[in-house]
């Protein structure tokens, strides 16, 4: 068997593509389609048919070419396919290129990455599809030929988007112009484009809010992330629905910009400590922003929860690790990455229940409480 992952990064300045193989071999079978269709006992169109997933495929006929797959250890030659011009066996998500390599160059690695990629690998393997990860820079000026040139090299069966390209525009554009499907993972806006596979940030991120203030908390700062991703924007409004529920008054002040990193996290703490009203708790729109922010408030003397309460957003791996343990929400990147992948596969869409809509999909998060928030101790 091989394993291939394949990363896409666009440098804008020197205006070229470079592209990282990390390939993983094992016996890798020499087994012709002919051969297949050989011990099959059938044509290879009908082998064809079968491996495409394509409609009105008899169970027998399918018994007997998954069983000569199976024997002799076939596995389908994505070059020739898209040689061929066909689509190939390939699912693509595209992730943001810049938060990507800051997280890389942290040494803190991606958490929601790592998630995003078992959630949809899982369903790739069960199809004999695969999966590359993709890095797109939106900075670039040439990005629609970028990606023009990316779909015509790779010729994927379908494409996850996850923010900030969920909202891109040209992304967007791109991908309908080529007749690509698509599926957005967390979108803002466009509601009719390509399928849909969410969770409800506002309402996430208005739990986590009353979660605090009914610690007794009444002046809670927020951590924003950044503009271009549409999720900051709902957590924003979640904790702003929670607090005027409350009654409570959400100043300028009260809010700070980060951009998911964990020094922005950090910085953003800083600020709300620094601003007139004394913070008791501060939210963070994910947990790397929080757990910089535990870094800062530790660094000020602060002792977490018994002077300043800190809560986050995702559940990575770091918020069990942490010291203490941060209290979050749990996205559940891998089910809508998976929920994503079970859209984009033929054979896939196929096994969905009957009735469900195969084009919005939400998936519920989780308020996971631990130790990093507690009872207000002033006011």
């Amino acid at each position: 068997m091989t394993i291939v992952q394949r990363c896409h990064l666009v440098y804008p300045s020197a205006g070229r593509a470079v592209s990282v193989m990390m390939r993983k071999a094992c016996d890798v079978s020499s087994a012709t389609i002919y051969e297949v269709a050989a011990r099959a006992g059938v044509s290879i169109k009908s082998v064809s048919r079968v491996l495409n997933s394509e409609p009105n495929v008899s169970a027998a006929l399918k018994e007997k070419v998954d069983a000569a797959v199976a024997e002799l250890g076939y596995r389908r030659n994505l070059s020739a396919r898209s040689l061929a011009g066909a689509s190939s066996s390939v699912i693509a998500a595209l992730v943001d290129a810049a938060l990507t390599i800051e997280h890389s160059r942290s040494g803190r690695g991606s958490d929601y990455l790592s998630r995003l990629q078992l959630g949809a690998l899982l369903e790739v393997h069960a199809v004999d599809y695969h999966l590359m990860i993709e890095m797109v820079d939106h900075a670039s000026a040439r990005l629609r030929g970028e990606l023009t040139a990316l779909l015509s090299s790779i010729r994927p069966a379908g494409v996850i988007l996850t923010p900030p390209n969920s909202d891109h525009q040209v992304v967007l554009d791109v991908l309908d112009e080529a007749g690509v499907p698509y599926a957005r993972i967390s979108p803002s806006r466009d509601p009719e484009r390509g399928i849909s596979v969410s969770m409800d940030e506002r309402q996430a991120a208005a739990d986590m809010t009353r979660h605090l203030i009914d610690l007794g908390h009444r002046r809670i700062g927020f951590i924003t992330g950044p503009i271009a991703y549409g999720v900051s924007q709902r957590r924003l409004e979640g904790f702003l629905d929670a607090m005027h529920a409350a009654g409570l008054d959400a100043p300028a002040h009260a809010v700070a910009t980060g951009d998911f990193t964990f020094d922005s996290g950090a910085a953003g703490l800083e600020k709300l400590l620094d601003a007139r009203d004394a913070t008791t708790a501060v939210f963070a729109s994910n947990d790397d922003m929080a757990l910089g922010a535990l870094k800062a408030a530790t660094a000020r003397g602060r002792r977490v929860p018994d002077d300043l309460s800190i809560a986050g957003f995702d559940d990575t791996v770091s918020a069990v690790f942490s010291t203490p343990q941060l209290t979050t929400i749990r996205q559940p990147v891998g089910e809508m990455a998976a929920a994503a992948t079970h859209r984009l596969v033929p054979a896939l869409i196929r096994q969905l229940p009957e009735g469900e809509d195969p084009q919005r999909i939400v998936v519920p998060h989780a308020l996971t409480i631990r130790q990093s928030t507690g009872p207000v101790a002033f006011e």
